[in-house]
């Protein structure tokens, strides 16, 4: 039994939070210390699975932006996800964590077809679940992917792991005087504009009830302490 708050969480990393200090692509390093991590709360009991951004390779958005047709930008930054997804998937299987990559793009030669069923068996047997691909169709982020995973799944709290401790008001590294916030609700972030995650993805979250809890996956053993209801995050959920 899990030790923990939640029996069954989604994490969701960005692509760039791989990359570590590098402009582009994937430091080994930070993937095997988020492998680390992910193992590290399966001991505790959690099912875990998993949705990974591809940001640090292709950002579909940035690349409509520059005159590239959308769909066609959206569909390149879902195969981006699949190369990080198996990434991930070697790091944690070097350190024991049994995984399946399910894409939502069929690509039979590297990875499972996204079947809901069978991924709810795989994390029932321990095994950790990567979520490739987005949702499998243009005009949809991977946060929105992550929440719709998660409410397919069933989770108790989708995870996003940044590069900062919580949600603040303003980024940080560029306002000091930004404010971190302990505790939102869906509306806040909503009316606020605060950047978390997209609308739909926040929307999706409060109609399934879904908390998401916003915590800094370079910080060593961050995922395990939110797990426990220690360390320092944020948690979004409905107002009290």
């Amino acid at each position: 039994m899990s030790d923990g708050r939640y029996r069954r969480v989604l994490l969701k990393i960005s692509g760039e939070a791989l990359m570590g200090d590098r402009d582009y692509g994937l430091d080994p390093q930070v993937v095997d210390r988020v492998a680390d991590e992910v193992r590290a709360v399966i001991a505790m009991g959690v099912e875990v699975c998993l949705v990974i951004g591809g940001g640090n390779i292709f950002r579909g958005i940035s690349a409509a932006a520059t005159g590239m047709e959308r769909a066609t930008a959206d569909y390149m930054g879902m195969l981006a996800t699949v190369m990080n997804s198996l990434a991930v998937q070697n790091a944690l299987e070097k350190v024991g964590v049994q995984t399946r990559v399910q894409s939502a793009i069929p690509m039979a030669s590297v990875c499972e077809p996204y079947i809901r069923r069978r991924a709810v068996r795989h994390m029932e047997k321990g095994r950790v679940v990567i979520f490739a691909a987005g949702t499998g169709n243009p005009f949809f982020t991977t946060d929105t992917a992550a929440a719709l995973r998660a409410s397919e799944m069933g989770c108790d709290a989708l995870l996003k792991g940044t590069k900062v401790d919580g949600v603040y008001s303003a980024d940080p590294k560029k306002h000091q005087d930004a404010t971190r916030y302990d505790r939102l609700s869906y509306l806040q972030v909503l009316s606020q504009d605060l950047q978390v995650m997209d609308a739909s993805a926040i929307s999706l979250a409060r109609e399934n009830r879904i908390p998401i809890l916003v915590f800094s996956i370079h910080t060593d053993g961050a995922f395990a302490e939110v797990m426990a209801g220690r360390g320092k995050f944020t948690i979004i959920t409905e107002e009290e």
